[in-house]
């Protein structure tokens, strides 16, 4: 059975989710976006998750990539390799060896 050993409580996944969410707001605000707007662009219903993620509390769905991709303008593979190293740091060490 497997069990992810990432735990919000942790005090290191808490860090890399607040850094994820800083690279979030900067992309946001790169592409001249408002969160609601982003909200609206990604089908999210609440511009207050957009809120939470750039916090650092919760994380962006893996079936959403390419639309957040498509309104940060930024390639899809740009944007999930770097939100990999926020949200799961092992893949992307054995993905990317940096």
């Amino acid at each position: 059975m497997y069990g992810n050993p990432q735990r919000r409580t942790d005090l290191d996944v808490q860090e890399r989710r607040r850094e994820g969410g800083r690279w979030l707001k900067e992309l946001r605000e790169r592409a001249g976006l408002s969160q609601r707007e982003l909200a609206s662009l990604v089908k999210t219903d609440y511009y207050t998750f957009i809120s939470q993620l750039e916090n650092g509390r919760g994380r962006v769905p893996p079936d959403c990539y390419h639309a957040w991709a498509q309104a940060l303008k930024i390639m899809p593979r740009e944007f999930v390799k770097n939100i990999l190293k926020y949200y799961d740091p092992v893949t992307f060490k054995i993905l990317f060896d940096e």
